[in-house]
């Protein structure tokens, strides 16, 4: 799955505040009754709906008779009428189970020996002397129908990205969830940007399982370009949720904008002041955006 990423016109912190973070978010403060429910919806079905007096007696009769059945036909067929008209849809996925820790890290090196390389992956002598309009689509075909992310990042906003990676070598970011939102923590180390479930790192800290890592190849950054590619755990989540995260990592960590630096900074030097419903308002504005 290519991803795009647009062009521009200390390995520790304190986390006693984040381990107070709710792992998910849910916005339902209430509920009501099935006859209140479906009487709800009647109503604003009267009012939004022109075809409604035609139908009316039968839409009350079943209403009335079976509160639960009208609502479970409603649901139905708000179901439909919300699938994308084109392109491939995924069910709502619900949050993830705490998986188990993976075997404790070795002392990791501080040197470029941390990092891994783009050699191992494909051979460079035969991108080498390509353009960078050649390199990145050949990067893109070559992880074609494979379980990856991919993008080529320009060099500017790598540059950015690991100028805030040394502030900021942690954060949280949301993924949509079939009840409200799950959090995902990140961190950076060399070239890797490991992310797992907030509830995992909350009880396995740095043995925290990864849901996705993304790795960053610097071989071609003469040509202007850093290569991107991210692997995900595929019961954890998906390929449109992978992106969904390397697209916030691009916001906070690679643009211009006041408020999410603001986010950042508040997280690793404040994070008592740090709310989480704030990374989710930043996502939903994205979604408006966008």
């Amino acid at each position: 799955m290519a991803l795009l990423w647009t062009r521009p016109g200390k390995q520790c912190l304190r986390v006693i505040a984040h381990n107070q973070l709710p792992a998910v978010a849910n916005f339902r403060s209430f509920r009501m009754t099935a006859r209140q429910r479906s009487e709800k919806v009647l109503e604003h079905m009267k009012e939004s709906n022109p075809y409604f007096e035609k139908y009316s007696r039968k839409i009350a009769a079943v209403q009335q008779s079976s509160p639960e059945e009208f609502l479970a036909k409603l649901e139905k067929v708000e179901k439909e009428s919300s699938k994308p008209k084109f392109g491939p849809s995924e069910p709502a996925r619900d949050y993830s189970g705490l998986l188990k820790p993976k075997a404790p890290l070795a002392k990791k090196p501080q040197d470029d020996t941390a990092q891994k390389k783009l050699g191992d992956l494909m051979k460079l002598d035969l991108i080498e002397q390509r353009s960078p309009e050649e390199i990145e689509q050949i990067w893109i075909q070559y992880h074609q129908g494979k379980e990856v992310i991919c993008a080529t990042v320009p060099l500017e906003k790598y540059d950015l990205m690991m100028e805030r990676a040394k502030k900021y070598p942690m954060f949280i970011l949301p993924i949509p969830r079939s009840q409200g939102y799950e959090f995902i923590m990140l961190q950076f180390f060399a070239n890797t940007i490991h992310f797992t479930p907030l509830i995992n790192y909350q009880v396995h800290k740095e043995n925290a399982p990864e849901c996705l890592n993304i790795i960053l190849y610097t071989e071609l950054r003469e040509k202007g370009l850093v290569l991107m590619r991210g692997e995900y755990d595929t019961k954890v989540i998906n390929g449109q949720e992978a992106q969904c995260l390397a697209n916030q990592l691009q916001m906070y960590y690679s643009q211009q904008s006041e408020s999410k630096l603001g986010l950042l900074e508040t997280f690793t030097n404040k994070p008592e002041q740090f709310k989480h419903m704030d990374v989710i308002e930043e996502l939903n504005n994205l979604k408006i955006g966008g």
